[in-house]
């Protein structure tokens, strides 16, 4: 079986709910303290075995780009002034050995046509998506490293999910169980809570089949004009190829503004830092 070394990051994203402070940066690097929220996606994904980081961005996000790359410049600055472990620090953002790609996604057409704009990238492998928004903490490598080792096991498709009990269900893919313990019979995009078919939602990691493009390919866009991803899984499910894992960390959306602030907090006491 193929092992997973590549990671697909949807950062196209107007980060429309942080404005004015994402008018020119993007929201992927808003700051969990001193670490922005796409970096700690990328440790994350690094921790399974990632070696290849594939980022998937629109206008205005040349700044993940660069936050990436090496700055000499101010590794100079800080060796001078004798501040040599921020110069290691900045030096070694990402460990050697591991390659960034940029995509470019000319139109915002939901979850699932950026994920099918990275297929050149990703090829006919299997690979995994990070949502950058979701914030998790964990203990251990991480939950992506779960859902490798779970699609290392059966082949399959693997997301990740949370239980999620009352009308917060209606934000999410929620799940429809399969009579088969972890398997998945269908993924419901937004239901609201009486047609729900279970307390179990699906969040921003995902382990896919590279044959999840094809499926894209021929999906038919929602009402809205997007590609969403939900559908495409659905569809998988529906032949029996996908499986849950369930989280086992926090996890904080911080594509909104309360869940940003609780996650900084969160990090903030975790640390010793409040």
């Amino acid at each position: 079986m193929t092992v997973i070394r590549k990671a697909v990051f949807p950062v196209a994203g107007f980060g429309t709910r942080f404005l004015p402070a994402t008018k020119a940066m993007p929201k992927e690097l808003l700051p969990i303290i001193d670490k922005p929220l796409i970096q700690y996606a990328a440790e994350e994904a690094i921790a399974a075995g990632i070696d290849t980081l594939i980022f998937v961005t629109g206008r205005n996000k040349r700044a993940i780009e660069d936050h990436f790359d090496n700055n000499r410049e101010l590794e100079i600055a800080l060796r001078a002034k004798g501040r040599h472990d921020q110069a290691e620090m900045v030096r070694n953002i990402l460990p050697k050995g591991v390659e960034c790609i940029f995509m470019r996604q000319p139109e915002q057409l939901g979850l699932g046509h950026a994920v099918l704009c990275a297929e050149r990238a990703v090829g006919n492998d299997p690979f995994v998506v990070l949502l950058a928004d979701d914030f998790i903490t964990y203990e251990g490598l991480g939950i992506t490293s779960d859902l490798v080792q779970a699609y290392a096991q059966s082949g399959k498709t693997q997301l990740s999910v949370m239980q999620v009990d009352g009308p917060e269900i209606s934000k999410y893919g929620v799940v429809k169980p399969s009579h088969t313990f972890g398997s998945v019979a269908g993924l419901v995009e937004k239901p609201n809570l009486q047609a729900a078919p279970s307390n179990l939602a699906s969040i921003g990691r995902y382990v896919l089949t590279p044959d999840i493009f094809d499926i894209l390919r021929e999906q038919r866009a929602d009402a809205g004009g997007e590609l969403q991803l939900a559908d495409a899984l659905n569809t998988q499910a529906a032949m029996g190829n996908v499986e849950a894992v369930t989280l086992r960390g926090q996890r904080f959306d911080c594509g909104s503004v309360r869940g940003y602030l609780e996650a900084i907090i969160h990090v903030a006491e975790r640390d010793g830092i409040l």
